[in-house]
């Protein structure tokens, strides 16, 4: 199951029925009206929450945009067999890829290159004998490690808009570390697109539109990584989307040394950040970004940010230290 990292602290999104006490944004009062949904998608629950006038409209947005959702997690799952992510693995090869996986892909390969391999889709053999060792109730050896971390190589997947291929058996890729982001686009341009001014858009990642009360912002919860029912900090959305990787969702030790996020270069997880949570232009950006800067450290992950137009940053380091760029718009828990 994929991480599930933030809680909004302000709306309560496992009870979306919290928005009728909310006031309505940029003072409509007697127009707009709180509309939610939500459905399954990368084995948890995705949901849609927006402020519009008129309840046909409202209704058929949201059913557009999860599907949106529904038809990213078909196309990227690991898990279910007709997905093209799942016959690549299966096959090493797939012909005439779907244009949302190659679009995907491409940026998979170009965040590969911003952060020097940090950042690596074709991971999934280390995820693989770390998930058969657990079942036995141990880590894996040394040995199945290495033998794993030799079919790590993002440079080994070819992209094409007519073939998508994996240089050597046994190579395999997920993209558990950018699907839910991308998801948090495609539904928000659906919204959008059906005239939605104000929504938050949960996949996994945040994704949202105008405003959650008058004048004021969309506020989310980061969890803190060693009290996840308790908030490390809180931050308000400000047009960009967010995303937030860490090490306490999915662990292979009680520990969090060894969890779901894998450094490349050791082929084991990093050892210094206990999350990273990242605001970016896009969510497909933010999402990756937060997997990439978990890898990377707390020193290189805040120097790429401040590179990178618009990408702000905030890092809880394994004993709760934090740090955090200058413009990230960070709220006290």
């Amino acid at each position: 199951m994929r991480r599930r990292t933030l809680l909004s602290a302000s709306l309560g999104l496992g009870s979306l029925a919290a928005l009728a006490c909310l006031d309505t944004p940029n003072g409509a009062r007697s127009n707009l009206r709180p509309y939610s949904g939500s459905g399954k998608a990368f084995g948890t629950t995705v949901s849609i929450a927006l402020w519009h006038d008129e309840a046909t409209q409202a209704q058929a947005a949201i059913t557009e945009a999860l599907a949106q959702v529904s038809q990213v997690d078909a196309l990227m799952s690991l898990h279910q067999e007709h997905s093209q992510v799942y016959q690549l693995n299966l096959l090493g090869r797939i012909e005439k890829p779907d244009p949302h996986l190659v679009k995907v892909l491409t940026y998979a390969r170009q965040i590969s290159e911003q952060t020097a391999g940090a950042f690596d889709i074709t991971v999934q053999p280390l995820w693989r004998v770390f998930t058969q060792a657990q079942a036995l109730g141990e880590l894996p050896t040394p040995e199945a490690v290495a033998s794993a971390k030799a079919l790590v190589n993002w440079q080994g997947l070819s992209v094409g808009g007519q073939q998508v291929s994996l240089a050597q058996p046994g190579m395999g890729i997920t993209l558990n570390g950018l699907a839910q982001g991308y998801a948090a686009d495609l539904a928000l341009a659906s919204l959008r697109a059906h005239g939605i001014s104000h929504a938050l858009v949960d996949t996994g990642e945040f994704g949202a539109l105008g405003h959650k009360t008058t004048g004021l912002p969309w506020v989310l919860g980061i969890k803190n990584p060693r009290h996840t029912d308790a908030l490390a900090a809180k931050a308000a959305l400000d047009g960009r989307q967010l995303a937030t990787s860490g090490d306490y969702e999915t662990f292979f030790s009680p520990d969090h040394i060894h969890h779901h996020i894998f450094d490349p270069a050791t082929g084991d997880s990093p050892t210094t950040l206990a999350s990273a949570t990242v605001l970016a232009p896009t969510g497909l950006m933010a999402d990756g970004l937060s997997t990439a800067f978990m890898v990377m450290g707390a020193n290189k992950a805040l120097a790429l940010a401040q590179q990178l137009p618009q990408v702000d940053a905030l890092l809880i380091h394994k004993n709760g230290a934090i740090q955090v760029t200058p413009n990230f718009p960070a709220l006290s828990a």
